[in-house]
């Protein structure tokens, strides 16, 4: 007689009472999402094996980058496919029980403030806009020499050199914070196009993909019927700030609204 492995669960998001598994989903593990319920409240989660979601080889597999946007996609595809026929609070990824029964509980105790935020986000999505500096940016007026005191043709070639390195990087310094305020102003008028909006950390070169500075990433929690008037407020700022290149990223389910990290329960 064969016994199954021990598992942990893996929850995707939090919806309203009787929701069903859309059909065709596989999750994290390859496994096929199941739903937990709790007063008023469900919960779309998956049993992955102990022996690679523990805490030991979970985070293993959190350095291994091949397997992490694999299980990445998959997460966000559970999520998304679900929200597209009900509201949804989508919970963060590797977000770990021990089992269904302490996550059933976590329904309960939280039962309130889930439902409050489930109507808070419903018939809304989150756009995500990332301003970036953008290249050959108009450059702000230096003056003779980069804004540094005028050269003397007689000077060494090394000090003019030096000096010229150092009026180049006082440029840039200026260019780099006039895009910056521009990016504050860029979040404040967005804001306004939404009903919530974040700043989240910005983004290395590396995991952004832009050769270009970030200086902005931001996130907005926008009516559905009010997406077009989002977009047309993106277009209008790209006018008015050329030294910024905006990208527009969505519509997500409200990853950034849901209030979900002190639900989080890692495997001991």
């Amino acid at each position: 007689m064969s016994t199954q492995p021990p598992t942990n669960t893996w929850l995707y998001a939090i919806t309203g009472a009787g929701r069903t598994v859309p059909p065709g989903l596989t999750g994290v593990a390859g496994e096929v999402p199941h739903v937990i319920t709790g007063p008023d409240l469900s919960a779309l989660a998956g049993a992955v094996p102990r022996s690679d979601f523990d805490e030991k080889p979970l985070r293993a597999r959190l350095e291994d980058a091949a397997w992490l946007e694999h299980a990445v996609r998959a997460h966000h595809h559970v999520v998304d496919t679900l929200a597209r026929t009900t509201p949804v609070l989508p919970l963060r990824f590797a977000t770990l029980y021990r089992d269904d029964q302490r996550a059933a509980a976590m329904l309960e105790e939280n039962r309130d403030e889930l439902l409050a935020s489930l109507r808070r986000t419903a018939d809304h999505v989150e756009w995500g806009v990332k301003a970036y500096l953008a290249p050959g940016a108009p450059q702000p007026d230096a003056g003779p020499a980069g804004g540094g005191p005028q050269q003397d043709p007689a000077q060494r070639p090394g000090t003019a050199y030096l000096l010229r390195r150092q009026n180049r990087r006082r440029l840039e310094e200026q260019i780099l914070r006039q895009a910056t305020d521009d990016a504050v102003d860029v979040h404040t008028a967005l804001a306004q196009s939404a009903v919530e909006a974040v700043r989240h950390p910005l983004q290395p070169p590396q995991a952004a993909g832009s050769a270009e500075p970030m200086v902005l990433n931001g996130a907005y929690l926008v009516e559905r019927t009010r997406t077009a008037a989002f977009h047309e407020a993106v277009s209008a700022l790209s006018a008015r700030f050329p030294g910024l290149h905006l990208e527009t990223t969505g519509p997500w389910p409200p990853y950034s609204f849901t209030a979900t990290a002190h639900h989080e329960d890692e495997p001991p």
